[in-house]
């Protein structure tokens, strides 16, 4: 928030004001530190402005960026079926400290992850058909292994998941995958 000063140039907000811009932020959802100084920057708030009114939220429990990565993890993980790798990736964009990344993505198990992967494959074959020609089964493979690493699982864990519920789904799956 800008206010003009005498001279006609600009001057951030109160304390007071960059903390009901936090809040009001908040509302909407949870959100990182740096999120929320990011937002006050653009707002035009002045740094000193902004570092006390975050400070403040901080010391009564409002901005807590290792719960808000723990939140962050499970949500993305569970309804949007993000692996580890696109996980840590969006923490970083939004500023959490790599502690509180490792913390928050620990509790994702590598079992959590295959199952999840699992699923996505799965709800993808109702709406794909597996071809037997060799060409177009390839070609459908790689669908479905591209669509697991856009969402930041590894590829050694995409190929193993799409062989096994293509198994599971009585697809062809001779000479895939050979190791």
């Amino acid at each position: 928030m800008r206010e003009a000063n005498a001279n006609g140039g600009t001057t951030g907000g109160s304390e007071a004001q960059a903390k009901d811009a936090c809040l009001r932020l908040l509302t909407d959802r949870a959100r990182s530190r740096s999120e929320l100084a990011q937002a006050l920057a653009k707002k035009g708030f002045e740094d000193d402005v902004a570092e006390r009114a975050l400070n403040r939220l901080v010391h009564v429990g409002l901005i807590d960026d290792a719960s808000f990565a723990e939140q962050w993890v499970h949500s993305r993980h569970t309804y949007s079926g993000k692996g580890r790798q696109a996980l840590a990736l969006e923490l970083r964009r939004k500023g959490i400290q790599q502690h509180h990344a490792e913390a928050a993505l620990s509790q994702i198990t590598g079992d959590d992850e295959r199952s999840r992967a699992a699923e996505l494959v799965r709800k993808k074959l109702r709406t794909l058909s597996v071809p037997s020609d060799p060409g177009e089964r390839d070609k459908a493979i790689r669908k479905l292994v591209g669509m697991l690493a856009r969402r930041g699982y590894g590829q050694a864990l995409a190929f193993g998941v799409v062989k096994s519920e293509l198994e599971l789904a009585g697809g062809e799956t001779d000479g895939l995958f050979e190791e």
